[in-house]
């Protein structure tokens, strides 16, 4: 099965089996297709494993201390006994391991070789994928081969409804270290799922289960199909497992195949009453087409994924595999054909975070999907329009107006934060004070409108998020009389290190920027589109005065400022802190908490966690100048810690911008290289994948220079030695423009499409790309260099 795959540039590896490190590939080697992400474990399971199969939007929150993206029935398990001896890597001596994860195609292949303790060696292999061409289809094929030995062989194939999520972990003194065959049974688990229906045939396997508390139906479907038809087939049927049992005679040295297919459906997107018919009836006619067709039909669909979001790197190889591994997990767990879902901190490959949408979803991941698959960036925004009703809950429930969008968010739009760490020691605070994320949300929603020129989705969706979210904004303002300025009190910016502070830069200047756009929007609705907005109007009670209202607030909001040197304070009083210098430095090159601090009073310092300021400056880049962002870059940068992988993307970018171009180069090696050389320790918890869209950024912001200025594309770009070429696509107005980034030119082709000409700006140079024509622009020696 190994001529399926493509070349090493498209693939990740795994050579041998470390227990240690199963975990960690668990999520590296996660499937999907943006309605489902299976983790890459093995086939026959393991004690210590992590397994996990999550439906995007399929939340419980029943004997759960936090709502969670529930660990859903489990269509993987697939085991072989020889001779009655169960292969697994813990029964079994592995005498050979190896795994690909084919990024090009989401196909994940295994090779195992085992011997059994009579000394009977058998190889596994092993392909499956998550179909791209349909959702709701996953495929494994199995091929057995008795190397030294001919005998009775038996698969077992199964659905499994027996799951649970993790919970809470006891505080244990000190940090202990367990053995990784039993640290996940040190926690306390939440149970999701009730059981609804079991069948079993000697056809195929159905199993139903429904959550517990939103009363979601998933119902499962399976078939085995073998190559030669078995000596016997048995079935067993529980509550909440049915299985299949295969048993066959097989040769030495003679390799038996057999292929698995799974269908998946639950209530949300089919009528419960219709999921067992539905999930057969896919079922069937997938068998009758096989496993080779199904396996075409995804590699299609992926090429057409990979046409519009790859990225190459000519002179490093390993940072395009590196860009590729991160495009693979943003492909792979946005879903455009569903408006209600959104993606979770660690997307659809792990528990970290609940499955918890934060402002990861705008500020880090949207511009991604805006710029390559801009029906992905809409359906992200609709998630939000639906959850309007309960941004509306959160700012009544705190006793302010409009729309409060959650901090943590899930089915609902209602607020999901835990209000304690998972062990119970630390309060967390960010529910109710890290209020930026309503301010990064209207940014979004602004992005995507200017880049894709969607505008009846702002009149349609879009106008009344930033009306709702201004209104907010408003009652949450205070008036502070010594300064005759309007205060945010009590807030958390995105640095996370420093709670309760007052006027986070970050946070007045977003709401500023939010409330001045939202006026904006509303009279060019009135000019241009006035009956929509007398539709909206009406809906929401808005009434005549209050775009003058935001107007006139934004221009009195207080933006802490030292006009001497230039600075912007991160906040009142934090320039009165502890400057405590970094001094060490770990073996990545990042820094290490100064001796006596961590993440829970490094707020009595000046220290970072992430970028806040500079953060601002990147969001906002019309508003900051070239020497602005100079100084305050130099400021903040060697205060910051780096312990979010949210930092090193964006310190990437802004390095560029300012100069820093080593350390820029450093950090895209660390955010590219996050989970792939689990460099923050916790890859095993799920994808970093607000890092993989940071990745993206830093490549095409950064290096490829591009931002969007005063509504125009602008491009300023920079490649590090070594770097020949960079080479990406961009969609703008509904039209795909090739670009190649040189070290002396750059060229562009903007493909025919609904626009026949686009004005860009390179090196602050116009230049005008017509539909069809290759346009080549040189740049300067010092952006070559």
């Amino acid at each position: 099965m190994r001529h399926h795959l493509n070349g090493q540039e498209w693939c990740v590896c795994e050579s041998g089996f470390d227990i240690g490190k199963a975990n960690v590939f668990e999520t590296l080697f996660t499937l999907g297709n943006g309605y489902l992400g299976t983790r890459g474990t093995l086939e026959e399971g393991f004690r210590g494993e992590y397994s996990g199969t999550y439906l995007n939007g399929v939340f419980d929150a029943h004997d759960a201390s936090v709502i969670d993206l529930v660990n859903a029935p489990d269509w993987l398990p697939l085991a072989v006994y020889v001779h009655g001896i169960r292969l697994d890597v813990q029964g079994c001596k592995v005498l050979s391991h190896q795994r690909a994860l084919d990024l090009r195609q989401g196909v994940l292949w295994r090779e195992t070789v085992f011997e059994d303790p009579q000394g009977r060696r058998t190889r596994l292999e092993t392909l499956r994928f998550a179909s791209f061409a349909d959702p709701h289809l996953c495929v494994l094929r199995l091929a057995v081969t008795p190397e030294n030995h001919g005998g009775p062989v038996v698969i077992e194939s199964a659905l499994e409804g027996r799951r649970s999520n993790l919970d809470l972990l006891p505080a244990y003194a000190g940090t202990p270290v367990f053995p990784p065959e039993v640290k996940w049974d040190k926690w306390a688990k939440s149970l999701h799922l009730a059981p609804v229906m079991a069948t079993c045939d000697q056809d195929s396997l159905y199993l139903e289960m429904r959550t517990i508390d939103s009363g979601i139906a998933i119902g499962l479907a399976s078939t085995l199909l073998p190559s030669v038809p078995p000596l016997r087939n048995t079935v067993e049927r529980h509550a909440t497992r049915v299985a299949e049992r295969q048993e066959f005679l097989i040769p030495v040295g003679v390799t038996l195949s057999v292929d698995k297919f799974v269908t998946i459906h639950t209530s949300r997107e089919t009528p419960a009453s219709g999921i067992a018919a539905r999930c057969q009836e896919e079922l069937a006619g997938h068998l009758a087409s096989g496993f080779e067709a199904a396996l075409a039909a995804n590699a299609a669909a992926w090429g057409r994924k990979w046409e519009a979001s790859d990225i190459v790197i000519h002179g490093d190889a390993a940072m395009t595999q590196a860009a590729r591994f991160n495009i693979y997990h943003l492909l792979i767990t946005a879903n455009p054909a569903d408006p209600k879902v959104s993606i979770g901190a660690k997307s659809l490959s792990g528990e970290g975070y609940r499955g918890h949408v934060f402002w990861d979803s705008e500020i880090f991941l949207l511009p991604f999907y805006i710029y390559t698959q801009p029906e992905a960036a809409k359906a992200l925004l609709m998630y939000r329009y639906h959850t309007l009703d309960g941004a509306r809950d959160n700012a009544r429930a705190n006793g302010f107006s409009g729309a409060q969008f959650a901090w943590e968010s899930a089915d609902t739009g209602h607020e999901t934060t835990p209000k304690w760490t998972a062990d119970g020691r630390h309060r967390i605070w960010t529910g109710e004070e890290e209020i930026h994320v309503t301010a990064d949300v209207a940014y979004g929603v602004l992005t995507y409108v200017a880049a894709t020129g969607d505008t009846a989705f702002l009149t349609d969706y879009g106008a009344e998020i930033l009306f709702e979210t201004s209104r907010f904004w408003l009652s949450r303002l205070d008036e502070d009389t010594a300064s005759d300025r309007l205060v945010l009190r009590r807030v958390i910016g995105p640095d996370e290190f420093h709670e309760h502070v007052d006027n986070n830069a970050f946070t007045n200047r977003m709401a500023q920027w939010h409330l001045v756009q939202a006026a904006r929007i509303h009279d060019d609705l009135a000019r241009k589109a006035p009956e929509a907005l007398a539709a909206l109007a009406h809906r929401i009670g808005l009434l005549p005065g209050e775009a003058a209202q935001w107007r006139e607030a934004a221009g009195r909001i207080l933006i802490p400022f030292d006009a001497g040197s230039g600075l912007i304070e991160q906040f009142e009083g934090y320039f009165a802190l502890k400057d405590v210098p970094v001094t060490e430095w770990d073996g990545n090159d990042m820094p290490c908490y100064p001796a006596g601090y961590d993440h829970f009073n490094a707020g009595e310092t000046r220290l970072l966690k992430q970028p806040d300021v500079v953060m601002l400056m990147y969001v906002l880049p019309d508003e900051f100048s070239d020497e602005a962002k100079r100084v305050n870059y130099a400021h903040y940068e060697p205060r910051t810690l780096h312990k979010s992988s949210l930092s090193p993307a964006i310190h990437s970018i802004m390095g560029v911008e300012v100069g820093d171009r080593a350390r820029a180069l450093q950090y895209f090696r660390r955010s590219a290289l996050v989970d792939l050389l689990d460099n923050q320790g916790n890859t095993q918890d799920g994808i970093h994948i607000a890092s993989a869209g940071g990745t993206w950024q830093a490549l095409v912001f950064g290096f490829g220079g591009f931002r969007v200025r005063n509504a125009r594309m602008s491009f300023r770009p920079w490649l590090p030695p070594g770097w020949s070429e960079l080479q990406f696509c961009l969609f703008w107005q509904g039209s795909r423009i090739q670009l190649r980034i040189g070290r002396e030119q750059a060229s562009f082709l903007l493909e025919t499409g609904p626009v026949t000409w686009v004005p860009i700006l390179v090196e602050n140079q116009e230049i005008i790309l017509e539909a069809g024509r290759i346009v080549t622009a040189s740049l300067c020696p010092e952006t070559a260099s």
